[in-house]
């Protein structure tokens, strides 16, 4: 008999992807999806999809007989205006997730954090055992994953069998949106990225980091995060091996930060209260001040998590955003 998943976020990036690797495991996947959500990511696969909200008082009903609840299910944004937003859907949604799985008696849940809620050790690597003072961790973003990632800790803590994961930053299909790290992608493969910062990212294929939600169910500590990453390297690196798949040239200008932080401070702070549409959020070129390097020891020994070469991400990115017409823009 399958294993059933009850699966948050499936609409999404991450969690498109941990659906197909659900299935492919061999579980019955059973998605929450909101009524207005754009669902084309979840089309053509066999599963249930339960229309409902986080918060919803009948969540717990819809988990009924569940092996497993994945909550990947969160907002992402950087942008200062979307704050409580933020706050309601990431650390009241997870709460709320967290208590139905409790009322349900679901026996396991695997909670998709993120490093972002680890915070950015300056100078160094940083691992699960490092946390950044939560003051210190910048946006509303952050912030929200952190504070979720409390109420999941605190549930462990009362008895709850609760596993944590924290992706670094995933590159892949089925990137929508698409995320941040894929609007790079997708600006740089059309000519639209003259220049850019010098910063660093832990770059991963999105199909290890749904390999690793299953690893976490399979072998995590209730109560334990697991970084789920792959490789650390600069912005310039990434766009180099970006280039070489897709036999574009890296760009050649640095931009000092202070230029892109300039112009999101006056886009965001000012323009934007007489109806300007910012183009750069503040939050996001204050975290390129820093490189955000991560180590995946504990996830290698504890799950066997075992990330693959980039190189495969970037190659299913490239053809994926090809394949749904991200790529027919041209610089002008």
């Amino acid at each position: 008999m399958k294993k059933v998943a009850f699966l948050t976020g499936g609409t999404g990036f991450v969690g498109g992807n941990l659906a197909r690797a659900l299935l492919d495991d061999g579980w019955h996947v059973r998605a929450l999806a909101r009524p207005e959500s754009d669902r084309r990511n979840l089309a053509g696969l066999e599963l249930d999809i339960v229309e409902g909200d986080l918060l919803a008082p009948n969540v717990a009903e819809l988990m009924t007989g569940a092996d497993a609840v994945f909550h990947v299910a969160a907002l992402y944004s950087l942008w200062r205006r979307d704050r409580d937003a933020l706050f309601h859907s990431n650390v009241l949604g997870t709460h709320a997730i967290l208590e139905a799985a409790r009322s349900a008696g679901v026996p396991r849940v695997v909670y998709t954090s993120s490093v972002s809620a680890i915070g950015v050790k300056s100078g160094g690597i940083a691992d699960e055992r490092y946390q950044s003072p939560p003051e210190r961790l910048i946006g509303a973003y952050k912030q929200s994953k952190y504070l979720a990632e409390q109420e999941a800790l605190a549930a462990a803590r009362a008895g709850q069998d609760v596993v944590i994961v924290n992706p670094t930053t995933p590159i892949g299909p089925w990137d929508r949106k698409p995320t941040p790290t894929g609007d790079i992608l997708v600006r740089f493969l059309t000519g639209r990225m003259p220049a850019l910062v010098e910063t660093g990212l832990n770059f991963v294929d999105v199909a290890d980091v749904a390999r690793g939600h299953l690893l976490a169910y399979d072998r995590g500590r209730s109560g334990e995060r697991y970084i789920l990453g792959g490789e650390n390297l600069t912005l310039r690196a990434l766009l180099r091996r970006v280039g070489e798949a897709s036999g574009r040239r890296p760009p050649l200008l640095t931009v000092p930060v202070w230029l892109p932080l300039a112009v999101a401070w006056l886009e965001e702070g000012l323009l934007s209260r007489v109806g300007h549409q910012p183009r750069i959020a503040v939050d996001a070129v204050r975290m390129s001040r820093e490189s955000m390097f991560y180590d995946t020891s504990k996830a290698k020994d504890q799950l066997g998590y075992d990330p693959g070469p980039l190189d495969a991400a970037i190659r299913d990115a490239i053809r994926w955003f090809a394949e749904n017409g991200y790529l027919l823009k041209r610089a002008r």
